[in-house]
């Protein structure tokens, strides 16, 4: 299965899932660095598609990734979103990111963060616009964690 074929067969994979919970939307895809990006809007399930600490959000993303490894698929990276929960998360994370390398200016001091893999690429990105402030992760697995530090 080609690039195209892959983001066709996910984005019709997503919509047939939903359609099972009755909800019956076009999800919009586009494929970013190899990732294919899945665009559920708002629905009245958000809650439930999204679930607690997106646990459902994200096994609905392993699902669609693992169909189309199983397929061969040229792109099997997939990022699904529904109603702009993971644009609005990463919106907070990065507002936060700020403050904690405030206080680290403030204060010298590094901070220990434990965040997932998306929320520590957010604080490595934002932490990258100041010249005097590093990141780096440590640690494997569920224990990486993220350290902000002054240069």
């Amino acid at each position: 299965m080609n690039r195209d074929e892959s983001i066709r067969f996910a984005t019709k994979y997503t919509e047939d899932i939903l359609s099972f919970f009755g909800v019956n939307v076009a999800v919009d895809s586009t494929c970013e660095d190899e990732v294919i990006q899945l665009a559920v809007p708002s629905t009245s399930i958000n809650s439930l598609l999204i679930g607690r600490d997106a646990q459902n959000l994200k096994a609905l993303q392993t699902l669609v990734m693992r169909t189309l490894e199983a397929k061969e698929a040229e792109v099997t990276r997939v990022s699904v979103d529904v109603a702009d929960y993971k644009r609005a998360r990463e919106e907070r994370i990065a507002e936060k990111a700020e403050e904690w390398i405030q206080k680290v200016r403030r204060s010298g001091e590094s901070m220990t963060l434990e965040l997932n893999a998306a929320d520590r690429r957010t604080v490595h990105r934002v932490a990258g616009d100041y010249s005097d402030i590093e990141t780096h992760s440590e640690g494997e697995g569920r224990e990486r964690h993220l350290i902000i530090s002054k240069k």
